[in-house]
């Protein structure tokens, strides 16, 4: 689920894993409605919230295994998911280690590994890797398509464009508590109905010059953006010469010049408009 700030991804996971109850409507999670049947639902799910929850009275290993007999597993099951999921995740040289000791990444990792112990249907992630460092969300994304390759069905939040195109299925954007789109991402970006992008910087009135490339064969829209302006076209094959080429007739002097592909980025602005949001 992609969508800006408030659009309320959080609060549906939230009500999908019974923590707020809708005002309205029905939600049910694994064939359970989450709101009349609460601990039946919580049985089949696993949750990963954005902040962190670790229980911080105990160690790393104690955290899978309290976890597992929260959930009603034996003594001996629990041990022994404890060990085997801390082998999975790369944190056995880490258990007998407190929780306020691991770095950001780790603590993640341990997060999403308490969250899949018991062995839940769905697994819920809001927003895994927010704050981050480069290597720690790479080294998450790994696990996460483990995963899921395994067969675990996932659902993330995420404001990283990147994140969604590289590990999801299908992606919704969402804004004022609505679902824009829902969709793979590869049929999202096509969905613009346009193969190329041109961005084009000048010095003179973009807003003119994005009228004047609009007239251009296979354009689709433009977008004037300070001093750059979006081309989007069909067709890659010769369109720089031609969008210079346009530019120049009008008696604009193009300062840059780059092409891209559309982008998830492309999509998400799209449909919920590049406006800042609290």
């Amino acid at each position: 689920m992609l969508g800006p700030n408030g659009a309320g991804k959080t609060t549906t996971v939230g009500m999908l894993t019974t923590r707020i109850i809708p005002t309205r409507g029905r939600a049910e999670v694994g064939g359970v409605d989450v709101v009349a049947h609460p601990a039946l639902a919580k049985q089949a799910i696993g949750v990963v919230p954005q902040t962190n929850t670790l229980d911080r009275s105990l160690t790393v290993w104690e955290n899978l295994y309290y976890h597992g007999r929260y959930f009603g597993m034996g003594s001996r099951r629990a041990r022994a998911k404890a060990d085997e999921t801390l082998e999975r995740f790369r944190l056995a040289d880490r258990a007998t280690a407190q929780v306020f000791a691991l770095s950001g990444g780790m603590a993640q990792r341990l997060m999403v590994a308490r969250a899949i112990v018991h062995e839940p249907h769905i697994l819920f992630l809001d927003e895994p890797t927010a704050g981050l460092d480069p290597q720690s969300r790479i080294a998450l994304w790994e696990i996460l398509r483990e995963l899921h390759a395994a067969g675990q069905t996932i659902l993330l939040t995420t404001h990283y464009m990147e994140e969604a195109d590289q590990l999801c299925d299908r992606v919704a954007i969402m804004d004022h508590g609505r679902i824009l789109a829902l969709d793979a991402p590869d049929a999202l970006k096509r969905s613009v109905d346009a193969d190329t992008v041109v961005h084009v910087t000048t010095d003179g009135d973009t807003d003119q010059l994005a009228a004047e490339l609009g007239r251009m064969e296979g354009a689709g829209r433009t977008e004037a953006d300070g001093s750059m302006v979006r081309v989007y076209l069909r067709g890659a094959e010769g369109v720089l010469p031609r969008v210079v080429g346009a530019a120049e007739a009008a008696g604009f002097r193009v300062t840059d010049l780059s092409i891209t592909e559309p982008t998830l980025e492309t999509v998400f602005i799209n449909l919920t408009g590049k406006d800042l949001r609290e």
